[in-house]
């Protein structure tokens, strides 16, 4: 197995951040950098602020307890370099601006022009920097401007970014040179540099030879443009905590330092009254159900294991008749989310050789463009790329691809990566082909995704989610074979796919519409949620709770941790976790309901509290678990692994069997014996509580 990835780590032993819109919010200030940076720092690293700012503004940050104390501060877009360490500006630096610059002709030369340029307050201007406002220019603009200043024998640096900032400066100043000047004063090489930004007057920066980089998902795009063929990372959060992301991925901070949210919601009312709760219970009665049922996880997994990967259910264990044949196979669905859960036994040779030969088989089994099959037969090794009543299953390649992103990287094979990395980009381009209207958003047929019984179609949360999660795995891969360039497009396309998320998924009465609305539009403006709606089309829309897809929101980053707080509280009101966690969807679909479909009724698996209408998934149930965890409510998490546990413990024949799921109202077992996500999901929740060490 190759353990060689792209080198990204080194000794970095200096970084150098822009601090408007990258380190902290322009307008608010608001920013967890100080506080993480404060907890996490290490001696060996120095830290230089970056800015446009002026040095009495960036001392100001500091003073106010705004941005944590540097070493050093290169101001003005690189026309002043203060030691933060000494208490004073480094003059040597200013004899090199000095040379062909005259601030008298370069406000002579600017006057002349006939574009629409206006100046910037005094505070922004010093000997060194005249900085102007000039809206949406084009590069054409900037480069008549440049082609004014060489007529006059003028070698200046002309800086433009964020769409309207224009700074004239001598031809030696700029984020780059000035970081470049220092680094020759400190004797540290380029290579063993950071430096992060979110706009064009960054570049310079991302230019220094070797440089590691960190562009913030909130970067305008003639950064995104510029730094593409670059090592950089890109990170999926905006400014400050997206710098934090970048900080932790090349091994600066450790990942302890990832940020959720700097509030306090113990105090809420539903919160606290479940803390109540808890703290009357047996808390070492519960951590040794929850360590016994681990170990029977691990043997109920291992009763999945086939010559061909995963199954979904153990074929030992579960007769089956008609079209129960399905679970005698190696299902992309299943076995992702399987391969997933049960990364922390990879030191397990017979369970690792399963989760690989489980994406092996699915991979073999690819389609000439790109279709991931639904499943694979294990007796005679037969694709099938549909599911019930033929309709193909969407998710399942979405899966695979995050399932093969979260295997390379947990075990570092950086071969298999490269052995399959070409199959997977055909997946993508498949997945990619269901955005018929290029909105970023996946149109998905009924019944297409996990929920192959449910009636619900078009725009769908659950499977929205996994697209944005998809683009970024891939992207992430590509970032290991060191493709920077393609592997920025796709991070990039997956913030778009965010913003639409949010912006068609969280209804609200303060909606900003589109000129020109649908009736759907309009009416999702009536009212204001808690959560993620179910789905949407172009006709109409579900207030139900999709809980998978909101727990998927915010475990994969699409959503913030506030956002995620009211979700929490909602489900937490409504019961989703009772009796046992968690019914999938909330509330049920009764006859006489619009969205309710007369194939309910089949096997009688979706009449309410079945099944996919409001049954309890322990697989879900699982993510639930890690869901509550990153919200920072160890307490809750555990007292709902332990809920877990005792679903899981109870059986149609023996105990922890592990079922395929339960009756939403009164907790008994349904669907098949030892179930390979429902196990593997438990395995997964007791280590990302730590229950379980490594």
């Amino acid at each position: 197995m190759s353990k060689t990835y792209v080198d990204i780590s080194g000794n970095i032993r200096l970084l150098s951040f822009d601090i408007d819109n990258t380190l902290i919010d322009f307008h608010t200030f608001k920013s967890n950098f100080k506080n993480v940076w404060e907890t996490f720092k290490t001696k060996d690293v120095l830290l230089a602020y970056n800015t446009g700012r002026l040095i009495d503004d960036v001392l100001n940050l500091i003073d106010v307890g705004v941005l944590p104390a540097p070493n050093y501060i290169i101001s003005g877009v690189g026309t002043h370099i203060y030691n933060y360490d000494e208490l004073k500006v480094v003059k040597e630096f200013n004899n090199v601006l000095d040379d062909g610059w005259d601030l008298n002709i370069v406000e002579q030369i600017i006057n002349k022009l006939s574009h629409p340029i206006s100046e910037q307050p005094t505070k922004f201007q010093h000997a060194y920097k005249r900085s102007y406002y000039f809206h949406n220019a084009s590069l054409d603009h900037i480069a008549e401007i440049e082609e004014d200043f060489n007529n006059a024998n003028m070698d200046v640096n002309v800086v433009y970014s964020g769409e309207k900032f224009l700074d004239i400066l001598p031809k030696y100043a700029n984020k780059g040179n000035a970081l470049h000047w220092l680094l020759k004063q400190l004797d540290i090489k380029t290579q063993e540099v950071l430096v992060a930004g979110d706009s064009g007057n960054d570049s310079a920066m991302f230019d220094l030879k070797g440089v590691k980089g960190i562009v913030v998902s909130n970067a305008h795009e003639e950064l995104y443009s510029y730094t593409k063929h670059r090592k950089v990372y890109h990170a999926e959060q905006e400014k400050g905590d997206g710098v934090i992301e970048g900080l932790i991925y090349f091994g600066v901070f450790p990942k302890e330092a990832k940020v959720v949210s700097g509030i306090d919601h113990s105090h809420d009312f539903y919160i606290k009254k479940e803390l109540e709760v808890i703290a009357l219970e047996d808390e070492d009665e519960k951590v040794a159900l929850i360590k016994e049922g681990y170990f029977k996880a691990v043997e109920a997994l291992k009763k999945n294991i086939t010559p061909l990967g995963f199954s979904a259910c153990s074929i030992e264990d579960n007769v089956a008749h008609g079209t129960d044949e399905n679970y005698y196979s190696v299902w992309a669905r299943d076995g992702a989310i399987t391969v997933i859960g049960s990364l922390p036994l990879s030191h397990d040779k017979e369970i690792h050789d399963c989760q690989r030969q489980t994406l092996i088989t699915l991979l073999e089994h690819i389609t000439k463009n790109g279709q991931i099959p639904s499943n694979v037969r294990i007796k005679d090794n037969v694709p099938d790329y549909s599911g019930v009543g033929g309709i193909c299953s969407i998710d399942s390649g979405i899966w695979v691809v995050i399932a093969f992103y979260e295997y390379v990287s947990y075990t570092k094979d950086i071969d298999f990566l490269r052995e399959y990395i070409s199959d997977i980009k055909e997946t993508m381009r498949w997945l990619g082909a269901h955005d018929s209207n290029n909105d970023a958003l996946l149109e998905i047929p009924e019944a297409g995704d996990w929920t192959d019984l449910f009636g619900r179609s078009y725009n769908i949360l659950y499977d929205e989610i996994l697209w944005y999660r998809s683009n970024v795995c891939f992207g992430r891969m590509l970032e290991m074979l060191g493709d920077y360039d393609q592997a920025g497009e796709y991070i990039r396309w997956s913030q778009v796919i965010k913003k639409e998320i949010l912006q068609n998924f969280w209804p609200s009465t303060q909606q900003k519409l589109f000129q020109s609305v649908s009736f759907a539009e309009k009416q999702f403006t009536l009212g204001d949620t808690s959560y993620l709606i179910a789905q949407t089309t172009p006709f109409d829309f579900s207030w139900r709770c999709d809980v998978l897809g909101n727990v998927l929101a915010f475990l994969h980053g699409t959503i913030d941790a506030e956002k995620a707080h009211q979700t929490f509280k909602f489900m937490l009101g409504v019961g989703v976790n009772d009796p046992y966690p968690v019914a999938n969807v909330y509330p049920v679909v009764s006859p006489g309901d619009p969205d309710w479909r007369p194939y309910y009724t089949v096997n009688l698996l979706n009449l309410p509290n079945h099944y996919h209408n409001g049954g309890i998934w322990p697989f879900v149930g699982g993510f639930w678990v890690k869901f509550i965890n990153k919200l920072g409510l160890k307490d809750v998490a555990i007292s709902e692994l332990y809920k877990l546990a005792l679903i899981n413990k109870e059986g149609i024949n023996h105990e922890w069997e592990f079922t395929e799921w339960a009756h939403g109202t009164t907790g008994k077992p349904m669907g098949k014996a030892y179930q390979a996500w429902s196990a593997a999901q438990y395995i997964s929740a007791c280590h990302d509580l730590k229950i379980i060490k490594k």
